[in-house]
């Protein structure tokens, strides 16, 4: 069965063609990659996994043409950056009407 596995960091993207036998899981890609190796300043133990965008655990079985995602932790949440930036700036806008 043939899947892809897709990797980003900053500065570098990968996806890696791997055929696996029928049956296989998201673990088994994981290794067939050679992420470990590949990607050493990676700790898969913090990286949520997914398949096509949608996160699974590591014992998913996998079907053909399925793609693998790992996702990094993130460095900033988006929402609380942008709560922090609001409370900076009071708003111009009235809330009693025009």
């Amino acid at each position: 069965m043939r899947v892809s596995l897709a990797v980003a960091l900053p500065g570098r993207q990968e996806v890696i063609a791997l055929e696996l036998p029928e049956g296989s899981d998201v673990a088994a890609a994981l290794a067939a990659a050679g992420i470990a190796a590949r990607f050493p300043a990676l700790d898969l133990e913090r990286c949520e996994v997914g398949i096509w965008s949608r996160i699974c655990a590591r014992d998913t079985p996998l079907r053909e043409g399925d793609r693998v995602e790992i996702y990094r932790p993130l460095a900033a949440d988006a929402k609380a950056m942008r709560r922090q930036r609001a409370r900076l700036k009071p708003s111009t806008r009235s809330r009693s009407g025009p």
